[in-house]
């Protein structure tokens, strides 16, 4: 006798969240702002790493390898928040510089 449906479907819902959760879950506003995801490796620890490249996140001068899952979580949403501020502080330096520059040219571009 098969499986009920709902539940070979709640089984499919858990292994997508597994995979989105292994990633990183929900992506921040700005793709910039998610940079860091985690995965599990062959022995069974899990691993920070870079999401563009791959390779392991360091913090402290020491690879993120051989994690547990509750390390690898947390050293991923630590990491891709202290990003996330260090973003938002020069998307605002960046836009306070554009505002400032914009009041101080004419109709050609050319300084007032």
């Amino acid at each position: 006798m098969d499986a009920p449906r709902h539940d070979r479907a709640g089984a499919r819902q858990s292994l997508a969240l597994g995979a989105w959760e292994n990633e990183g879950g929900a992506p921040a506003i700005a793709i910039l702002d998610h940079q860091f995801g985690r995965r599990i490796e062959s022995d069974r620890s899990w691993t920070v790493y870079h999401v563009f490249t791959g390779v392991p996140a360091r913090r402290g001068g020491k690879p993120m390898t051989g994690l547990s899952r509750a390390e690898a979580t947390d050293g991923m949403v630590s990491l891709n928040r202290l990003d996330a501020r260090v973003n938002a502080r020069r998307r605002r330096e960046r836009d306070r510089s554009t505002t400032a520059c914009a009041g101080t040219s004419d109709d050609m571009g050319r300084p007032s």
